[in-house]
């Protein structure tokens, strides 16, 4: 398992920068549109805290926190006015990057011929404002699969190359999240552009933002804003190291992956099969899951086809369909599966765990399924001393 970052990292997010004011980020979402960029960030839509593209930093959802639980998501008002008060929602970056629905080629008939048609697609330059330290990581780990490996995603590199990624550090962490377990926050990690931390006390509310890269740079130098003084970076470092000590889950002080390999008989995995209703949910919101399925169709005249490719999930019955049938026919198959691989042999593939500890779906289990709560008590079974008979 990861070791526990440190909020007082001297990296170049942990020192410099400006102290800004509302209108600070008021002048940072002018300052990137004016760059071409297309502003994504969280707001307030539809009962919850989503990503959408932002026109001004005043759509950002000032005053609004959330209440997480297994299953269970809630807007709350804040009296602070704090914009970044709040954990992660039920979309992550993954939808703007690696999204759900792409058309690979197009087919048509012209006379006697069918003449094939690749997509050419030239996406916008995102800027991405209010990126959790797990979701950096997140995209991070997606960057390593996508694109480095031989196999490489044309689609999400062309996304990728141009995105900005503008980091928030958590102050306040949710009742489900655990990315102090997994080692991926609640500090920004390296590779962000630039990197926010919110401050809300008795001297004001106020961003300290700081460049993590030569473009964030440039673009921290067209923003209004006094040198950041003492007293804001270490109440920001302060605020960082408390959310660290107060996150709502955590994940056992076990070997993972070794945990994984050795629970393969236990019978939890037929105690959460008997719950689990293998909707995909838990992959669909997850930041780190990439899997993807192709469908074909066609108009009803026959002479127009295209090819799709879509989000699939490890849940779904055919995604282990092969000549004979589906590999995976149960739920307690299904669900080991999307375990293992999460928290176990994704380190055998990319060299680190697959989740990064948003607890996205924990939240949006329909039936509130927790995989902190499922490795706590696998870890436990190892530990009783049965867990070398069969189950």
């Amino acid at each position: 398992m990861s070791a526990r970052p440190d909020p007082n990292d001297a990296s170049p997010s942990a020192s410099g920068g400006l102290v800004m004011d509302k209108d600070g980020m008021v002048a940072l979402v002018e300052v990137l549109a004016g760059r071409g960029f297309t502003v994504v960030g969280p707001t307030v839509r539809d009962g919850a805290i989503v990503l959408a593209e932002l026109e001004s930093a005043d759509e950002l959802p000032y005053g609004w926190g959330v209440e997480l639980e297994a299953g269970r998501y809630r807007l709350r008002e804040r009296a602070d006015g704090a914009a970044f008060a709040n954990a992660a929602g039920p979309q992550s970056w993954k939808q703007f990057l690696h999204p759900a629905k792409v058309r690979q080629w197009r087919a048509d008939r012209v006379g006697e011929e069918t003449v094939f048609t690749a997509e050419e697609s030239s996406p916008p330059r995102y800027a991405f404002l209010g990126v959790r330290p797990c979701d950096a990581r997140a995209i991070a780990m997606q960057d390593r699969v996508l694109t480095g490996g031989t196999h490489r995603d044309p689609v999400y590199e062309g996304r990728r190359a141009g995105a900005l990624l503008i980091a928030v550090e958590c102050t306040e962490p949710g009742g489900t999240c655990f990315c102090v377990s997994m080692g991926t926050g609640p500090a920004a990690p390296p590779g962000c552009d630039l990197v926010v931390t919110e401050v809300v006390d008795d001297d004001g509310h106020r961003f300290w933002i700081r460049g993590g890269s030569q473009e964030g740079d440039e673009i921290l130098a067209e923003l209004p804003g006094r040198p950041a003084d003492p007293s804001t970076c270490a109440a920001a470092r302060a605020g960082v190291a408390a959310a660290a000590d107060r996150m709502g889950r955590t994940m056992p002080e076990a070997d993972l992956r070794e945990l994984m390999a050795g629970t393969l008989d236990a019978p939890r995995w037929d105690d959460v099969a008997s719950r689990c209703l293998t909707c995909g949910n838990c992959t669909m919101v997850c930041p780190t899951c990439f899997c993807t399925t192709t469908e074909d169709v066609t108009d009803l005249t026959g002479d127009h086809a295209e090819r799709w490719r879509l989000w699939d999930s490890c849940f779904d019955l055919d995604f282990s369909q092969l000549h004979g049938g589906p590999v995976r026919t149960s739920p307690r198959s299904r669900y080991r599966q999307w375990m293992t691989h999460k928290l176990g042999t994704w380190y055998d593939q990319f060299g680190s765990s697959g989740c990064v500890g948003c607890g996205r779906c924990i939240v949006w289990c329909p039936v509130g399924i927790d995989i902190t709560e499922e490795a706590a008590a696998l870890h436990d079974w190892t530990r009783s001393g049965v867990s070398g008979e069969a189950a």
